[in-house]
């Protein structure tokens, strides 16, 4: 294998956050990326962490991360661990290193008796999907992701008056 997976410090944070670009630039999104990285680390190691990371590294070098942060599920009533991003550095795909990545949530979320491990994927990203269906995952179909973003979210926040909520 000759990689390793960690979990991610504070001086990690610069390179997470070069990650997240490089992520970004894949999927044809660099220009939403809007984020600092200041605000990576108050959310990984502030005073009210919200995220988690682990970083897969070859001799030292970063080569890949995972960040996610914990979800619920009611039905289950137990916590579950959502993936929010997975990436390896094209330079080194096929080398295990996703598998990897996946197998440690894995862990962790038996560990912290979670019923499930979520993320999403872009439609039309086949070799992901692909790679995501051998290693065991359900592809939802008759589910879909809604969003309040931007200004969206202030004008659904003055949907109605603050004594109604």
């Amino acid at each position: 294998m000759g990689f390793r997976i960690r979990a991610a410090q504070v001086e990690d944070v610069p390179t997470i956050f070069e990650l997240i670009q490089a992520l970004a630039e894949y999927e044809k999104l660099s220009h939403t990326v809007t984020g600092t990285v200041a605000a990576l680390e108050a959310h990984l190691f502030g005073d009210r962490p919200c995220i988690e990371s682990v970083l897969a590294e070859i001799e030292g070098e970063p080569a890949g991360f995972a960040l996610f942060f914990t979800s619920y599920s009611t039905f289950l009533t137990k916590p579950g661990i959502y993936l929010e991003d997975l990436f390896v550095l094209p330079a080194y795909r096929g080398q295990g290193m996703g598998k990897a990545l996946l197998s440690y949530l894995a862990r962790l979320a038996l560990e912290r008796d979670c019923g499930r491990l979520e993320w999403s994927v872009l439609d039309w990203n086949e070799p992901a999907i692909g790679f995501y269906q051998r290693m065991g995952a359900a592809v939802l179909p008759d589910w879909r992701i809604c969003r309040v973003a931007g200004e969206s979210i202030a004008q659904l926040a003055e949907a109605y008056p603050s004594e109604v909520c």
